[in-house]
């Protein structure tokens, strides 16, 4: 029996900064849906809403996943949902092979731990390694298939600062 790829997965996506509007950024590791010579592996945590989750359920949900803190408060929520599709390539292989590609819904959420909270060694890690960055350095960070979604995030959110003070 074949599977039934699906076009697009409910998820959500996570800005999380600091006060000076720096934005937590991991650096995604291989065999995470990461293909051997694929540049561009930094992305901000997301993932899947499951069911009978509210997306802000699964935004703090995801946020400790994959970051080992949850210490955040929700500043603000994008409205509209951001889509992005897999390469043909990918179809039938990333997102286990069920989805076409991701409709996420992000939240700008505040920081309000310390960096020591932050722990990638989680039972399924999908980070090597973190760094805090610009928000505005982020297109040219993660992949290609992901680059208009957070074109979009940077569009609606720079600078990140600003928002951070309403």
């Amino acid at each position: 029996m074949e599977n039934k790829i699906i076009k697009l997965r409910d998820c959500v996506g996570i800005i999380l900064a600091r006060k000076d509007g720096k934005v937590w950024t991991g650096k995604r590791k291989l065999g995470m849906g990461v293909r051997i010579g694929e540049k561009n592996l930094w992305q901000m945590p997301q993932g899947g809403i499951d069911e009978g989750e509210t997306p802000e359920e699964a935004a703090f949900r995801e946020l400790k996943e994959e970051t080992g803190s949850d210490s955040a408060i929700i500043i603000l929520e994008i409205k509209e949902w951001l889509e992005y599709y897999l390469p043909k390539g990918l179809i039938g292989k990333a997102l286990r092979g069920k989805y076409e590609g991701q409709r996420q819904k992000w939240f700008l959420m505040f920081f309000t731990g310390d960096d020591r909270e932050f722990n990638l060694n989680t039972h399924k890690p999908e980070f090597e390694d973190w760094a805090w960055r610009d928000l505005e350095s982020m297109p040219e960070l993660v992949v290609d298939f992901k680059k208009d979604v957070y074109q979009e995030i940077v569009k609606k959110l720079s600078p990140v600062k600003e928002k951070l003070n309403t």
